[in-house]
């Protein structure tokens, strides 16, 4: 039987304030020594390395040439592909997951194809196209002219045709062939953040009377948006400096081919491939400054917590106290 003065001897055997002393790094300060050391080795060699012609770097990055490359060959071939890399995806990610045996079967054949083939040689391959096409890229009747044929009538139903080499070896053809290889990617990332979300999101739905598609635009697409996103922002950035293969086309209004000329002709090569690398610098920092708040903005509700949240207490006895801290000490909670 424990005696009335065992908890004052408790108490004063329990042990003074403890001094804690922070755990030291001083490999961290070494570390970080060595980076600016590093760093300002790099700088000293970018101000004074002759090599880099700064002044003929600045005076070519902004040549009419380059500008047009840049606005055409490289972020108008990016918005376009991009297009139709994102609205293709998601149709696909959309088939992949359909119970109709059919539609999935063909997504996964493009999925596979476009994922297998790299895109310098897709795009070679676009560029080669008009072989196939030698009287003409035309649209109109499928067998229009079998099936008047067999009528014994010598005819075509066809209302538009066009030139196949300047159809695949242009503006266009870069675009198709991006936007088509970007599209198999697109329909991964699509199909994944379709996944995400919980399959009792599409069963209240359904309970509510909402069909298939209208299940997909209003509930299940804007909570996948979360987890699309961020892998679509990398994509963008990466077909901004994916345009540098239109030469495969070959396609001369872009970016990275008119430096190449200019530095053919001036014999200053490595110049013109600095210049390249601070235009798609200055590309991609906007397009990560942008993905950042995109990203931001579709994480609302997720995450840390956004305001302090009062304490719930569920009664006056011990466990109300203790079920109004574990909610007020928690994440987001329910």
């Amino acid at each position: 039987m424990m005696s009335a003065d065992q908890p004052s001897a408790t108490a004063g055997e329990r042990p003074g304030r403890i001094d804690a002393v922070p755990v030291r790094h001083p490999w961290r300060w070494v570390a970080v020594g060595v980076v600016l050391l590093l760093a300002a080795m790099f700088v000293h060699m970018l101000l004074t390395n002759e090599a880099f012609e700064w002044s003929f770097v600045f005076d070519v990055m902004f040549r009419p040439p380059v500008l047009r490359g840049l606005l055409i060959g490289t972020l108008l071939v990016t918005v376009l592909a991009m297009v139709i890399g994102v609205g293709l995806g998601v149709l696909l990610a959309v088939m992949r997951l359909s119970p109709n045996p059919v539609l999935s079967t063909v997504a996964f054949g493009f999925v596979w194809f476009f994922r297998a083939v790299p895109r310098l040689v897709l795009l070679t391959i676009m560029g080669a196209l008009g072989i196939l096409f030698q009287e003409g890229l035309s649209f109109g009747f499928p067998f229009d002219q079998q099936l008047l044929g067999l009528l014994g009538i010598d005819g075509e139903w066809r209302f538009l045709t066009l030139d196949p080499n300047q159809v695949f070896s242009g503006i266009a053809g870069g675009a198709i062939g991006l936007g088509l290889s970007e599209a198999a990617y697109m329909a991964e990332i699509a199909r994944a953040g379709i996944l995400s979300v919980d399959r009792g999101q599409t069963e209240a739905a359904e309970a509510l009377g909402m069909d298939r598609s209208l299940t997909m635009r209003r509930i299940v697409l804007p909570q996948a948006m979360r987890v699309i996103v961020p892998p679509t922002g990398n994509e963008l950035i990466s077909m901004v400096k994916d345009t540098s293969l239109l030469v495969g086309l070959p396609l001369n209004t872009e970016l990275f081919f008119q430096l190449q000329s200019i530095g053919s002709r001036t014999f200053k090569v490595f110049p013109v491939l600095v210049a390249a690398c601070l235009w798609y610098l200055i590309i991609c920092t906007v397009l990560m400054i942008g993905q950042y708040y995109l990203e931001r903005y579709f994480n609302r509700g997720y995450g840390g917590r956004t305001r302090a949240e009062a304490p719930v207490v569920s009664g006056s006895g011990p466990g109300g106290a203790v079920a109004g801290s574990a909610l007020t000490s928690g994440g987001d909670g329910a």
